[in-house]
């Protein structure tokens, strides 16, 4: 295909709606999950995206089997107290975090599927899984509402990063520090938990729950590898994780590929020219 014909393929998929939303969409959803990379990398809470992401399959799974209209007002609850519960498990002396995590999503992705093969009344039980793991249709299938609840939520995610910038920045790099000097390191850190749990809901609709952890790291550990300080790697990220967003997108119209993998991929090539490029000092 020549770019001509590429050029003709991309206008003619925006004229409709749908997929308009699913850009601006993705435009924000990797946005917002590019802020919190940095600092669940730094902190070495990167197994806290994935564990969340199977807690959210198992969720939507529920969802699903009640069938319920809006599946994100319960889906996203669950994810929230299952993110606080595991914060609080890491401090647990008998359940480590790491031990925490393996049981709350091994056995909500387990329970999710058992209860998606015993109640679903769905044909294509498969396809279903395959989707919400994967992320292959679901950003195509937006609708305008949701499409705008995803830009509010993500705007107020941003604003939230905005606004206490200075305290994650200090908690990110001496917690205890940060206590000492009066800071309420636990409630910070829930708060925090609470919007990667958002975070992580909004992304299901982009990547599918499996690849979620990858759109929420690969642009912070690819940003460090290039930058020194917190803000430029913070900003690298967002500017990584937009353009791997936009460029998957359109590469997954193009070529008619599943969207959510095609991101990553695209996430991937953006890891491995920074690793070319990594400074050495």
């Amino acid at each position: 295909m020549d770019f001509a014909g590429i050029f003709d393929t991309i206008k003619t998929y925006f004229s409709f709606s749908f997929v308009v939303y699913a850009f601006v969409a993705g435009i924000m959803i990797s946005l917002s999950s590019s802020l919190l990379g940095v600092t669940l990398v730094l902190k070495r809470f990167s197994y806290i995206g994935d564990g969340l992401s199977h807690t959210a399959f198992g969720a939507m799974a529920v969802a699903s089997v009640l069938k319920m209209t809006n599946a994100t007002l319960f889906v996203l609850p669950v994810t929230m107290i299952c993110a606080i519960l595991i914060l609080c498990a890491k401090e647990n002396s008998k359940i480590k975090g790491d031990a925490s995590v393996a049981m709350i999503s091994v056995g909500s992705l387990a329970a999710g599927y058992f209860l998606m093969n015993i109640f679903s009344p769905s044909t294509n039980l498969s396809g279903d899984v395959c989707s919400t793991l994967f992320g292959s249709t679901l950003i195509l299938t937006l609708t305008k509402t949701d499409m705008i609840l995803s830009v509010v939520i993500s705007a107020l995610v941003i604003i939230f990063f905005v606004i206490f910038y200075n305290r994650i920045f200090a908690i990110t790099f001496d917690e205890n520090f940060s206590f000492a000097c009066g800071t309420n390191t636990k409630l910070v850190n829930i708060i925090l938990a609470s919007v990667i749990a958002v975070i992580i809901v909004l992304a299901m609709n982009l990547v599918g729950t499996l690849l979620i952890s990858a759109l929420i790291i690969f642009p912070a550990v690819s940003s460090m590898l290039v930058c020194k300080s917190f803000k430029k790697v913070t900003v690298f990220a967002c500017v990584i994780s937009v353009f791997s967003a936009i460029t998957g997108i359109l590469a997954a119209i193009i070529w008619s590929t599943p969207v959510g993998p095609t991101i990553v991929i695209v996430d991937i090539l953006c890891f491995a020219v920074c690793k070319i490029f990594e400074r050495k000092s």
